[in-house]
């Protein structure tokens, strides 16, 4: 699945109470390692203070799987956990907890793996490959949210590369028989 929160986040109107406590990230691209180049800069992500079903909400409101957990650090929104959708059905629904009695932080993954801006792609996959995740959130120098890197979007990335190194290819003989009819 590729990520949705840049496309709905613009149009998703979340309740007083989950707009102040989550939000949509927009970044800055201001470093140009590979993981700063690949990531997905707009990310949905929620304060680890927030009630759970105000994040389940907005998860629902932007078509989306999971959320960055942040803390603010001064001006920084520096990353702390996970939440996915499957976190919420395995520690809550299951269980038959009461979602609005619980806080983000009660159910997320606090052992995130992230990724810094100058990481290379190869490192991270390697990385999502050894935690087992799809997605990983990418971090500055201070573990301020940048961006997220997901499987999903990584393989579409890389099947256009590969789509283009094919297109090269096939032209090869055509390029070469009008260069030398």
């Amino acid at each position: 699945m590729k990520s949705k929160a840049s496309e709905s986040s613009k149009s998703a109107a979340p309740s007083k109470e989950a707009s102040s406590q989550s939000h949509a990230l927009k970044a800055h691209n201001h470093h140009a390692g590979q993981a700063a180049q690949w990531c997905v800069r707009d990310v949905a992500y929620v304060h680890k203070s927030a009630a759970l079903n105000e994040a389940a909400r907005q998860m629902r409101e932007l078509h989306v799987g999971s959320l960055v957990v942040v803390e603010e650090n001064g001006k920084d929104r520096v990353v702390v956990g996970m939440l996915t959708d499957r976190d919420i059905v395995t520690a809550v629904v299951a269980r038959d907890l009461n979602a609005s009695t619980l806080r983000v932080e009660d159910v997320m993954s606090s052992d995130v793996a992230c990724a810094r801006e100058e990481d290379s792609v190869t490192d991270v996959l390697s990385s999502m490959k050894r935690r087992g995740v799809r997605r990983i959130p990418v971090t500055g120098s201070r573990g301020e949210l940048v961006g997220l890197l997901a499987a999903d979007d990584l393989l579409g990335r890389f099947s256009d590369e590969l789509r283009t190194l094919v297109q090269a290819m096939a032209s090869q003989p055509r390029m070469e028989s009008h260069a030398r009819p």
